[in-house]
């Protein structure tokens, strides 16, 4: 069992600005290329991958992030128990995916933290980091770009007009969330 410990212990609220970690959120990166791989997903966890650039599909229980032609991420929609890493998403693509050779699955759980950004300032914190430009992206749900915010790599998933999550590595977490906190005070 993983020892997992809180990067960001608190939840920010600013005017028209919401922001904590949800943690511990399953995160696995999938990898393949055949068309069997992407009908054994579908079959193994009742998801479609998107397969449009920089999009998102969604059901119940998981989300899946267009990475790049061949990767995506998939994290869950709910909590995950904090006295455990055994995931059974990740067991069924292990043996649906990686033991029948038809791509790769890695848990990335621990390495990404998500973080949770709510209100109608979300665009003007984002922009004051990003050279992204987010005109178009904030009005697509669904959609997901993988940028650089404050100089470090992160991947944004807009679920809704005032709702984001953003995955960032757990090394630069706390760099980046004292940014936001920086920022986000003063917009």
């Amino acid at each position: 069992m993983l020892n997992y410990t809180n990067v960001i212990t608190e939840k920010k609220t600013y005017s028209g600005l919401q922001m904590d970690e949800i943690k511990p959120v399953m995160k696995l990166i999938i990898r393949g290329k055949k068309r069997e791989f992407l009908s054994a997903i579908g079959k193994s966890l009742n998801l479609l991958l998107p397969t449009s650039a920089n999009t998102s599909s969604k059901s119940e229980k998981l989300s899946a992030l267009w990475l790049s032609p061949d990767e995506w991420m998939i994290y869950s929609n709910e909590i995950s128990s904090p006295n455990n890493n055994h995931y059974e998403t990740e067991n069924l693509l292990n043996k649906n995916i990686c033991k029948t050779n038809l791509g790769a699955v890695t848990d990335v759980t621990d390495q990404f933290v998500l973080i949770n950004m709510r209100g109608d300032k979300i665009f003007d914190l984002l922009e004051t980091g990003s050279p992204f430009n987010f005109n178009n992206f904030r009005e697509k749900k669904g959609a997901v770009t993988q940028t650089i915010l404050a100089k470090i790599d992160v991947i944004i998933h807009n679920q809704n007009q005032n709702e984001v999550n953003l995955f960032v590595r757990r090394s630069f977490s706390q760099h980046l969330f004292s940014w936001m906190n920086d920022s986000a005070s003063r917009l």
